[in-house]
């Protein structure tokens, strides 16, 4: 059995998020700081994942001053409050085929979550794609969730955000 570990390219590894509402939706980046992916003879066993919750970018607003409002909402206690937690993680727990049993963290509080994911090794490089659909309001982000707040017709945000992670890494 052949072990091998990959550290995560941070700068070569990103994740899209998508967040929606009623009349439309947002998109945009956040950054992976660290992590590593385990294999053994080829296939995932296991690894870790840091994200770096003050990298969020905001990229379908385009005026400076609206995008400015907006990133200052998103970092503040409503969502992310990336003052006090600078970091979410993904623990993948249990890999089943090119299924994933993770847990992860957001804002300290943890909740296991499942998503399937595509690798691609080549010699001494990794690819890694996964898209996962997160409950916000799992995380304690419950500003204008229809499950915590009535009538907030065409202001209310939905509790699912997309994540679509692409990861890089090398053999260490």
């Amino acid at each position: 059995m052949e072990n091998q570990k990959f550290e995560i390219l941070n700068t070569e590894s990103h994740i899209d998020w998508i967040g929606k509402k009623v009349t439309g939706a947002h998109n945009g980046t956040i950054g992976i700081k660290a992590g590593e992916l385990n294999l053994n003879n080829g296939k995932l066993t296991d690894g870790n994942i840091v994200v770096d919750t003050t990298s969020i970018k905001i990229l379908d607003i385009t005026d400076p001053d609206t995008n400015a409002q907006f990133l200052g909402h998103l970092i503040s206690d409503d969502f992310f409050s990336t003052q006090d937690y600078q970091e979410a993680k993904l623990l993948i727990k249990a890999v089943n085929g090119n299924h994933i049993d993770a847990d992860l963290t957001i804002k300290g509080i943890t909740h296991p979550v499942s998503f399937d994911v595509v690798i691609h090794v080549a010699g001494e490089k990794l690819t890694a794609s996964g898209k996962l659909l997160i409950d916000r309001t799992k995380y304690g982000m419950k500003f204008r969730s229809g499950n915590f707040f009535q009538n907030l017709g065409d202001t209310l945000i939905y509790n699912d955000f997309e994540l679509n992670v692409s990861i890089t890494a090398k053999a260490a």
